[in-house]
C-alpha cells in the first residue's frame, strides 16, 4: 500500500499539471482531526474544474493518471444516477489504496463537514472560500428533548412486534431488516445519549455508533455485542432480549439525567406481547 505522502503527491501533481483543475479539497475522516487514523482511511478528494465534460465518465483517464483500479464505482452511470451534473469515481487500487474522487464545477458548499484545502490556483476567488470548517461539530452527539426521547422509546418498543411476528412466520430477511435497520438505530440513539451524559456532548461516536467501544463500560459493550445474532431463531430471540435489557438500562439513566419520565408501560406491554408470540410460534 502506498504511503500517505505518495498518494497526496500524486493527487496534487495530477491537479497541478492540468489547468482545468483549479482547486483540490480533502474531506472525510482524513480531514477530521478527531477521527481515529489508520491505513484503511479513504482519501476523499474533490477536484474543482472549469469544465466537467473532459472528466465525465472517463475511467481510462483515471487509470492513466492514478493507476489500474482493482474495482471502481461510478455512481452517475448506475441504475439510480445522481443528477447534479458532477461526477464521482470511487476507486480501490491494486495496492489497496482507496480514493473517492469527485469532479465538481460549482463553488464549494459548506455542509459543516471538516475540510482541508490542498491546492487553490485562484487563491479563493473562484471555487473555495478563505476559511473552511475544521471541526466535526456537525456530527457531535446531540442531547435529546423529552419529545425526541419518548418518541425513540416508543419506536423501539413498538417495532419489536414486527420482528417477533417475522420470527413466528419464518421470514428471516424481514426479521433482520426490522432489527438492524429500524430498531437498532433507536438503540443507537439511546447509547449515544448515555455516552453523552457520561462524557459530555462535545464529540462524535461515529457513523452507526462505530466508536462506541471506546466509550461504553466493558460490561455494557459486552451486552451490546449480544444484540447481534446468527440466523438461528433461538439466537435471534436471545439478541432481542439483550437489546431490550440494554435499552431499558440506558433509557432509565438518560431519563434520570434529563428529568424525563420513562414510560414503563410501553416496555411491559411489549415484553408481554413478545412472550405471547414466542409461545404461540413454539406451539
Amino acid at each position: 500500500m502506498r504511503k500517505e505522502t505518495e498518494v497526496y503527491e500524486l493527487i496534487l501533481k495530477t491537479a497541478a499539471e492540468d489547468d482545468r483543475i483549479r482547486a483540490v479539497l480533502l474531506s472525510g475522516s482524513r480531514a477530521n482531526s478527531a477521527a481515529p487514523k489508520d491505513i484503511f482511511q479513504d482519501y476523499d478528494i474533490t477536484y474543482f474544474v472549469t469544465d466537467i465534460t473532459p472528466f465525465y465518465n472517463k475511467p481510462d483517464w483515471i487509470a492513466k493518471k492514478f493507476g489500474k483500479p482493482l474495482i471502481m464505482q461510478m455512481p452517475e452511470t448506475m441504475r439510480f444516477p445522481e443528477g447534479d451534473g458532477n461526477f464521482n469515481y470511487l476507486i480501490i487500487f491494486e495496492d489497496g489504496v482507496r480514493i473517492d474522487l469527485s469532479f465538481v464545477f460549482t463553488k464549494y458548499t459548506d455542509d459543516g463537514e471538516p475540510a482541508v484545502m490542498l491546492l487553490d490556483k485562484d487563491n479563493g476567488s473562484r471555487f473555495l472560500p478563505a476559511k473552511l470548517p475544521s471541526s466535526d461539530k456537525k456530527w457531535h452527539i446531540k442531547p435529546p428533548d423529552e419529545h425526541f426521547y419518548l418518541s425513540c422509546c416508543n419506536e423501539f418498543w413498538w417495532c419489536l412486534n414486527n420482528a417477533a411476528k417475522g420470527i413466528a412466520r419464518g421470514e428471516l430477511p424481514y426479521v433482520m431488516y426490522m432489527l438492524n435497520e429500524i430498531i437498532r438505530p433507536e438503540l443507537h440513539y439511546m447509547i449515544g445519549w448515555f455516552i453523552g451524559v457520561e462524557n459530555g456532548f462535545n464529540f462524535s461516536v461515529g457513523k452507526n455508533c462505530k466508536y462506541i467501544k471506546h466509550y461504553l463500560p466493558e460490561d455494557l459493550y459486552n451486552q451490546y455485542r449480544k444484540t447481534y445474532s446468527g440466523a438461528d431463531y433461538a439466537e435471534i430471540w436471545n439478541s432481542i432480549y439483550a437489546m431490550c435489557g440494554l435499552f431499558h438500562n440506558l433509557a432509565l439513566q438518560v431519563a434520570g439525567h434529563f428529568g424525563f419520565t420513562y414510560n414503563q408501560n410501553e416496555e411491559d406491554g411489549m415484553m408481554k406481547y413478545l412472550e405471547m408470540v414466542k409461545h404461540e410460534s413454539a406451539d
